[in-house]
């Protein structure tokens, strides 16, 4: 690329600072404070789940052990009926009356252990299941909170996009009708330079890299018809000379 119109060049200026707009607007969306918060909520509301998980499995193994619990004493206490019943019936002999009040002192120390279990089980049942009522309400307050934080993600992503919007179609107009092989040169040496292919002359600097141009680079460049395309001897962008160059 030797040569294009220096109104073009000119105008190439303006076309690099809506791309440098365009990535200032694309790196703020990256980085909205809202989505550092959602990454803090999230992994806080990953553990709460683990922690749900394992918690509401634990409960449930004690309902489970509760009902065996209360199972165990139906089942002494029904055989205690029975053999009450007999007993007052009157119609087993002595032997039998023996045995059977032997019996139903055996089940009512059965009776008395078991409720002691099932006592003992229940109030573990009843502490755990105050522990997952604050688990569910600390997570029903993380998720509310993250939901609040993703409409203020949403706001601000809305923001910036309505605005690089605007910045995409300003950079549309600005191009239009630039010098073909001037605008492939800027696009391949903006990809190479990290989003910036063209940079003023101002005074003997270059605004791209900020060095200072050696006098003989300088004296050079300034020879130079006005329409020659001229490149940084330091970084490689596309140099525009200005009127103070």
């Amino acid at each position: 690329m030797s040569s294009a119109p220096a109104a073009d060049q000119r105008r190439l200026l303006d076309v690099q600072e809506l791309d440098t707009r365009l990535a200032q607007l694309a790196h703020k969306r990256r980085s909205l404070p809202a989505l550092a918060r959602l990454v803090e909520l999230d992994s806080r509301l990953a553990d709460l789940e683990t922690a749900l998980v394992t918690s509401r499995t634990a409960a449930s193994d004690l309902r489970t052990e509760v009902a065996k619990a209360e199972a165990d004493v139906d089942q002494v206490r029904s055989r205690a009926r029975r053999d009450q019943q007999r007993l007052d019936g009157g119609q087993v002999g002595a032997k039998d009356a023996q045995a059977l009040t032997s019996e139903l002192a055996s089940l009512a120390a059965r009776q008395s252990h078991l409720e002691d279990v099932e006592l003992e089980v229940m109030e573990r049942l009843e502490a755990h299941e105050s522990v997952l009522r604050d688990l569910e309400q600390a997570r029903a307050a993380l998720v509310e909170d993250r939901d609040r934080v993703v409409a203020e993600r949403d706001a601000g992503f809305a923001e910036v996009d309505a605005e690089a919007a605007r910045v995409r179609a300003e950079r549309e107009r600005t191009a239009d009708g630039l010098d073909g092989g001037l605008v492939a040169l800027y696009e391949r040496l903006r990809g190479q330079l990290g989003g910036s292919g063209a940079a003023a002359l101002r005074g003997n600097r270059c605004e791209g890299c900020r060095l200072e141009l050696n006098p003989l680079d300088l004296e050079a460049i300034r020879a130079r018809p006005v329409d020659a395309v001229v490149r940084c001897e330091e970084c490689g962008r596309i140099l525009v000379r200005l009127t103070d160059s």
